[in-house]
């Protein structure tokens, strides 16, 4: 049993984010406000083994943690990889394949193929008589005993877990559930999932996706959780986990287990999490997230505040998830990108990636081709004694330099500085793409949007995604290579629920929606209160996807409710107003005489999670300008070479202006001011870099 000293002991908060080539750590003390950040490469296929090295950079005594929060990419490069578990489905008859046929599209627009193959192949997708109608009546009662075969069947087959998911059990879930019953009797294990429970909502295509990419991931993420835990218990760590959610909030190990589908985009959530508060305190509520790690550049935008979140999202083609997530677009545009050119002659990038073994040529573990790494590294951009991630003692400049010239500046006919500045620049163009796709293609102007970079590689390309896309500024936050990590000691706790109510307005029991408004508010409530974490405050959202009847797409209409408990209160004139005052927003004026449909609740639980204050993050001491600076380097910028200075990042004290061309260096990352911006160092310490002022 801990004591008082014990507790006074635990007095780290470490926010952890495992990418596919780094992990990256963030260490907050709580006793003395101090900050600290640690960098290792990622272990693959266990990164429980890079996730306890990451912290022992910087903690001996596990006993001294008092949280743990974790983002993860287990369950998105199981989903891309297709390595979940071996899951079967039990359905309803005549829905075998739903899961098959999605909405009838193909991977390809074009041609006469649309070959796809599901995670669940057709002998491991069992029908059994049942039939609930669209109202929730039960029409026909499931047979146990013909579950109990299939269930049976599965096993033979292999199968690891399955996802029960009849038609309209959104509606009346009772024979789901007596069929999970008859399942937990045969099955040998916990990894059972109903639809009804993971997704209580209309489509059904979306539905089986949904649950069952849920029973597909729950093993392997059960088992790195168990791994985790374990490795921790071992050091003597007596503190809690938790696990940042695809919706930006956190949940607890436990809650992970049972929904590891929430988990599918984890860490790039909680690099969103940390920009958005970052960039609010630093004057900046608008701003475009630019996560540029080994693999992946993963861009998010933030009006006003606040990131968007998306009912619906697409892993890969056919791997549908409806669950709330931060909208995020990715590309294979990382460090680690392998630069190729294509039969056409035309120079591409990634999407494959050399990761973090064996890494790019400059590493010198293997790999022979050229990535955008490489590339930075041959410009001068990156030094070449000082490589991040502390395994490396130099990076191999002439490796690289050979490795872009076979595979790049032969075929293109490029000397080596050409071609790698092609590399750079094809690769910046793909990233442009990206953040054009998120507010140019979505009605937003950049010029009123700050770019944020951040990962290992963001700060490397700050300027030059400034001037292709329009963007104001970029702010670089305080330790780049590490935002994810600090994302995630910052996040709240979220839970998210969802059930159909499929009924229109007028017509609508409004004493029964209040009924299942306080019913999923409390299950949200009691989530939380098992969790066991200290919140500043409790927010409880409430919204109606709602339409005009005879329309396919529906607005999300949020209702004004402060919720403390007991009833909410809500009435139909209520609805009425919140959903015509949305639709005018929408559309710009709402529509005389048609009925209004009510199809969908979402509920929303949020624990406040305490923020620490960013101006802990800000550089102490005396260090000027002239004391941090550590040389100079031959950069090489639009065809010629540069002189830039060479500045140590983390001391430069607040006010300092930096002129370009620089090059500011931290553990975490490289900071590449160009020769026609400046950089400024502002209150909490993040660099801003805007234009020079013209002459």
């Amino acid at each position: 049993m801990s004591t008082s000293s014990d507790k006074a002991a635990k007095k780290y908060i470490v926010g952890v984010d495992v990418g596919g080539t780094f992990t990256d750590v963030f260490f907050l003390d709580e006793a003395t406000g101090e900050c600290d950040v640690a960098k290792v490469p990622s272990t693959r296929p266990d990164q429980s083994v890079g996730f306890i090295e990451g912290i022992r950079k910087k903690v001996d005594d596990f006993s001294e943690l008092a949280t743990v929060v974790h983002g993860t990419t287990v369950g998105t490069n199981a989903l891309l990889e297709r390595k979940g578990a071996v899951t079967g489905i039990i359905t309803t008859k005549g829905f075998r394949d739903a899961l098959e046929m999605r909405r009838r599209d193909r991977p390809q627009t074009w041609g006469l193929w649309g070959q796809f193959e599901p995670v669940v192949p057709r002998d491991r997708r069992l029908e059994v008589g049942e039939r609930t109608l669209a109202d929730g009546t039960i029409h026909e009662a499931v047979d146990a005993d013909e579950v109990k075969a299939a269930a049976n069947q599965l096993l033979e087959l292999g199968a690891e877990s399955v996802c029960i998911v009849f038609i309209n059990s959104y509606a009346n879930a009772d024979n789901e559930n007596a069929a999970l019953a008859a399942v937990r009797e045969v099955w040998p294990n916990d990894h059972i999932v109903t639809s009804s429970e993971i997704l209580p909502e209309i489509r059904e295509f979306e539905r089986t996706s949904t649950a069952t990419l849920n029973a597909y991931l729950q093993p392997p993420i059960g088992n790195y959780l168990h791994r985790l835990e374990t490795a921790l218990g071992d050091d003597g760590f007596e503190g809690q986990v938790l696990i940042v959610q695809s919706n930006g909030g956190v949940m607890s190990v436990d809650t992970a287990r049972r929904l590891p589908i929430r988990t599918a985009l984890s860490g790039p959530a909680a690099g969103v999490i940390a920009s958005a508060h970052i960039a609010v305190a630093a004057g900046f509520p608008n701003v475009i997230t630019c996560d540029m790690g080994g693999t992946s550049f993963d861009v998010s935008l933030v009006a006003e505040g606040q990131s968007a979140l998306s009912a619906q999202t697409n892993i890969d083609f056919g791997m549908v998830v409806r669950t709330p997530m931060i909208e995020i677009t990715t590309i294979g545009a990382g460090g680690g990108s392998i630069a190729w050119v294509d039969r056409g002659g035309l120079l591409q990038i990634g999407p494959e990636s050399a990761g973090s073994n064996p890494g790019p040529v400059c590493y010198g573990q293997g790999n022979d081709r050229p990535t955008v790494t490489d590339a930075n590294v041959v410009l001068g951009r990156i030094n070449a004694d000082r490589p991040i991630g502390g395994k490396l003692d130099r990076l191999d400049v002439e490796a690289a330099k050979k490795a872009i010239m076979v595979h790049v500046g032969e075929p293109l006919d490029l000397d080596v500085m050409q071609a790698a500045e092609a590399v750079i620049r094809v690769a910046n163009s793909k990233m442009a793409g990206a953040i054009r796709l998120v507010s140019i293609e979505r009605g937003h102007n950049p010029n009123e949007f700050a770019g944020m970079p951040f990962g290992g590689g963001g700060a490397l390309h700050a300027g030059a995604l400034m001037k292709d896309v329009g963007l104001k500024n970029a702010l670089v936050p305080r330790f780049p290579g590490v935002t994810s990590a600090l994302g995630c000691t910052i996040a709240d706790m979220r839970h998210d629920f969802v059930q159909t109510l499929n009924g229109v307005l007028g017509d609508l029991n409004v004493t029964q929606l209040d009924s299942q408004m306080t019913g999923l508010a409390g299950k949200g409530l009691n989530l939380l209160e098992e969790a066991g974490v200290s919140f500043g405050g409790i927010d409880t959202v409430f919204e109606l996807d709602m339409s005009y009847m005879g329309q396919t797409h529906t607005v999300d209409v949020a209702l004004p409710i402060i919720y403390e408990g007991g009833a909410t209160g809500v009435s139909e004139e209520d609805i009425r107003e919140a959903f015509e005052a949305r639709y005018r927003q929408v559309y710009g004026r709402p529509l005389d005489g048609i009925a209004i449909r009510v199809l969908n609740l979402r509920v929303s639980v949020i624990g406040r999670r305490p923020k620490f204050d960013l101006s802990l993050l800000a550089p102490k001491g005396d260090a000027s300008l002239e004391s941090s600076h550590l040389g100079t380097r031959q950069v090489w910028v639009d065809g010629a070479w540069h002189e830039a200075n060479i500045y140590e990042r983390l001391p430069l004290p607040v006010g300092t202006i930096i002129p370009g061309p620089a090059l500011l260096e931290q553990p975490d990352t490289t900071i590449f001011i160009e020769p026609d911006l400046t950089g400024l160092v502002d209150d909490f310490g993040n660099i801003v870099i805007s234009r020079k002022p013209e002459a």
